[in-house]
């Protein structure tokens, strides 16, 4: 199989990435820098620009560091098309949705690519939790149904985390596989199980942070700098949770302690009160940390 996976790769031309936001713009910055002829799609017009317009930073960035031409820069900007209409899909090889982290709504979008996509074409998830087997039985091809869940922001992030589907083919895995190594990234694969393997593992050990500050174990700098120094992390689990979002990763426990049935997932009473509140972290400029101008960093009120 593995003289097959080449071939299988450069068969993947053209890929649709559904969601302009920052998941989405990173897959795409990707899939042009590799050679892809690649189809952005997202309803809102704003958030295309906003995506162009960080894809064209990102790939500026790299250019004044040496890394990339100007001119391989260009091109892969030039490569991006953005669209709002999911008929533009119809031609792709492979889409990769980065939409809201809902299943009913996944599965909607998943009804609608099986039916506008063309036969041959691969539909992967960005999923960071859900069920690709669910989701690949809302469709008329789940042997083409995989995950591929990037890590944010994705053009940093070297891995890719694939999950097969309980009827996802071996030649769909070893061409989602051969591309995710194409665009540079290092893959690992897990079978479909809430949360897969990272977040499986992250998710608790945030969690069980928001516990320590709940309980007045430490102050949030103090279990943060704990676990950067004490274990070398790059950065804290409450910051990390932050910069993921805390709407995200109280999601993604729910989808853990409802998958897996086991209590040790259940959601910190403080993480919850926090989504509750709005509290969301970096993208609202308030979550555990404050991230906003002129303003000193927030204690919660659960720390004493």
């Amino acid at each position: 199989m593995g003289t097959q996976a080449a071939p299988a790769a450069s068969e993947i031309a053209a890929v649709g990435v559904i969601g302009a936001g920052q998941m989405g713009s990173g897959i795409a910055q990707l899939a042009a820098a590799a050679g892809c002829g690649v189809f952005l799609l997202d309803s809102d017009p704003a958030a295309l620009s906003r995506a162009v317009a960080s894809i064209s930073s990102s790939l500026g960035r790299l250019v004044s560091k040496g890394q990339l031409s100007q001119a391989a820069c260009d091109d892969s900007v030039k490569r991006i098309k953005c669209v709002s209409d999911v008929q533009e899909l119809r031609g792709v090889d492979l889409v990769i949705e980065a939409i809201v982290e809902s299943e009913d709504v996944k599965k909607k979008l998943f009804v609608e690519l099986d039916r506008i996509t063309k036969p041959s074409a691969i539909l992967a998830s960005n999923t960071s939790s859900i069920s690709i087997t669910r989701l690949a039985s809302a469709t008329s091809r789940p042997s083409q149904v995989i995950g591929m869940h990037f890590f944010n922001p994705p053009p940093i992030m070297k891995l890719v985390e694939i999950i097969r589907g309980a009827d996802t083919s071996e030649e769909v895995f070893s061409q989602v596989k051969s591309f995710s190594e194409r665009i540079g990234k290092t893959v690992i694969c897990s079978q479909d199980y809430p949360g897969f393997i990272v977040n499986r593992i992250l998710m608790p050990m945030i969690n069980e942070a928001f516990w320590a500050l709940y309980t007045g174990v430490a102050t949030k700098e103090d279990i943060d700098t704990g676990m950067k120094l004490g274990t070398n992390h790059p950065m804290g689990p409450l910051q990390l949770a932050d910069f993921i979002g805390l709407d995200v990763c109280l999601s993604v426990l729910r989808v853990l302690h409802n998958g897996l049935g086991d209590n040790k997932y259940s959601p910190c009473p403080l993480l919850v009160q926090y989504v509750d509140a709005g509290r969301l972290g970096k993208k609202r400029g308030l979550g555990v940390y404050s991230y906003r101008r002129n303003s000193s960093s927030v204690k919660p009120k659960s720390s004493l």
